[in-house]
C-alpha cells in the first residue's frame, strides 16, 4: 500500500509543476515554448523517477554461483585470498 501512495504523490507533484510552471511565466512572445519546455520537463523527471522507482521495488538478482565457480573465476583473476 506505501508503494502506491509514493507513486500517487509523486504523480500529483510533477503533475502540479507541469500545470503550474507555466503559469508563473510572465506573457512573452515564447509563451508556448516554455509551456511545452515545463511540461516536457515535468514528464521526464517522473518517467526517470518512475523508472528508478520501479527498479528498486523488484530488483534484479544477479546469478547464483556455485562455491567451484566462484573460486575458477577468483584464480583467473589473480585473487591472492585464493588458494
Amino acid at each position: 500500500m506505501g508503494a502506491i501512495l509514493t507513486i500517487i504523490f509523486f504523480t500529483t507533484f510533477w503533475a502540479a509543476v507541469a500545470r503550474v510552471g507555466p503559469r508563473m511565466m510572465s506573457k512573452a512572445p515564447q509563451q508556448d515554448l516554455v509551456r511545452c519546455c515545463f511540461l516536457l520537463a515535468a514528464v521526464c523527471c517522473w518517467l526517470f523517477w518512475f523508472c528508478c522507482y520501479l527498479a528498486q521495488l523488484n530488483p534484479l538478482i544477479g546469478p547464483k554461483l556455485n562455491q567451484n565457480t566462484v573460486k575458477i573465476i577468483a584464480k583467473s583473476w589473480d585473487n591472492p585470498l585464493v588458494g
